[in-house]
C-alpha cells in the first residue's frame, strides 16, 4: 500500500510540473517552414558555386589572354639580318663594272663600243684587255657571291628548324604569329640569296658575252686595217682576247 501511494504521489508531482512549465518551451516542428528553410539555402548554395564558376572562367581569360600575349621566346631576326649583310657586302664588293646603271653606261659608251676607224691600234688592244679583265672579275664576284650564299644553308638550316619546333609549341595566337613571321622573314632572306646569285651570275654572263661581241666587232675592223693599204698596220699588234 505504501508502494502504491507514493506512484500516486509521484504522478500528481509530475502532472503539476508540467501544468507550470511555459507553452513557449515546447519545441514544435513546422514541416513546411523547414522545406522553405531548404530550399533558401540550396538556393544561395548555387548563387555561390555559380560565382565560383564565373570567377574561375574570367581567371581562365586572363591566363588565355597572357598565353596570346607572349612573346615568342625565339628570335632569328638577328641571324637573318647577318646573312642578309654578308650577301649585300659581296654585291657591294663588286670589281670593276659593278651593279651601277651609269657606271655600265659609261663602260659600254668606251670599252664596248663598236671599234672604229679613228681609234688606235693601241686603245683597240686597251679596250679589249679591259673587256677581259672586266670579265674575269665579274666571273671571279660570281663564285664569291655563290659561296657566301651556300654559306648561309648551314645557319637557315638551323633556323628553320627552330622556328618550326616554335610554331608547334606555341602556345598562344602572339607566338604562333611571330613564329610564321619569322618563317616569312627566313623565306625572304632565302629568296634574296637566289636573287643576288642570280645577278652575280648573270652579270657575269653579260659582261663575257659582251666581250666576245666586243671581240668579234675589234677582228673585224683590225682585218680591215690589214687589208687595206696605206693604214701603216703592223701585224705585231694584233692581239685578241677572247
Amino acid at each position: 500500500m505504501k508502494r502504491l501511494g507514493l506512484l500516486a504521489a509521484t504522478g500528481t508531482i509530475a502532472l503539476m510540473l508540467g501544468a507550470s512549465v511555459p507553452a513557449r518551451a515546447l519545441i514544435v516542428f513546422d514541416p513546411s517552414n523547414y522545406v522553405q528553410n531548404v530550399l533558401t539555402a540550396a538556393r544561395e548554395l548555387q548563387q555561390v558555386n555559380n560565382q565560383i564558376v564565373s570567377l574561375q572562367n574570367e581567371a581562365q581569360m586572363l591566363i588565355n589572354q597572357a598565353k596570346n600575349l607572349a612573346n615568342l621566346p625565339h628570335s632569328s631576326l638577328q641571324q637573318l639580318q647577318s646573312s642578309i649583310q654578308r650577301t649585300q657586302q659581296l654585291l657591294a664588293q663588286a670589281q670593276r663594272i659593278a651593279y651601277d646603271v651609269q657606271q655600265i653606261d659609261r663602260a659600254f659608251s668606251t670599252n664596248y663600243a663598236p671599234a672604229t676607224s679613228s681609234q688606235s691600234d693601241q686603245l683597240l688592244i686597251a679596250n679589249a684587255q679591259s673587256r677581259w679583265q672586266n670579265s674575269y672579275a665579274a666571273t671571279q664576284d660570281a663564285l664569291r657571291v655563290q659561296a657566301g650564299i651556300v654559306g648561309n644553308l648551314d645557319s637557315n638550316r638551323i633556323q628553320t628548324s627552330a622556328l618550326v619546333t616554335s610554331s608547334q609549341s606555341a602556345s598562344g595566337a602572339l607566338q604562333a604569329t611571330q613564329a610564321g613571321n619569322q618563317i616569312l622573314a627566313l623565306q625572304a632572306q632565302q629568296l634574296a640569296d637566289l636573287t643576288a646569285a642570280a645577278a652575280a651570275q648573270g652579270r657575269a654572263q653579260s659582261l663575257e658575252a659582251a666581250q666576245r661581241a666586243s671581240a668579234q666587232d675589234q677582228g673585224r675592223e683590225q682585218l680591215r686595217r690589214f687589208l687595206t693599204p696605206g693604214q701603216g698596220y703592223q701585224s705585231s699588234n694584233v692581239q685578241m682576247f677572247h
